[in-house]
């Protein structure tokens, strides 16, 4: 797959990653989509989700080869955690 030139900085496109999935993305999960990963084009709204970080990026990447994509994770603040965990 050819690298993608960037269109945005890191920030912006994790602002604008989380502002979708706030007013666009949330109101649609339900309560078993919990710890399921979010893979999110920040330039059309278009998403998918799966239990599997990959497997949700490739599907959109497979719909939207230019996508800008945006991980995040339901019922989290971000899609990983790094450091110690309690």
């Amino acid at each position: 797959m050819p690298a993608l030139d960037p269109h945005r900085t890191p920030e912006e496109l994790a602002r604008l990653g989380a502002e979708l999935l706030d007013r666009r993305v949330r109101p649609l999960f339900r309560p078993d989509d919990d710890g399921k990963f979010v893979a999110l084009d920040v330039g059309t709204g278009d998403f998918e989700i799966d239990d599997d970080d990959y497997a949700a990026v490739m599907r959109l990447r497979t719909r939207s080869p230019q996508a800008e994509i945006w991980l995040g994770r339901v019922g989290a603040p971000a899609a990983y955690r790094m450091g110690r965990c309690p």
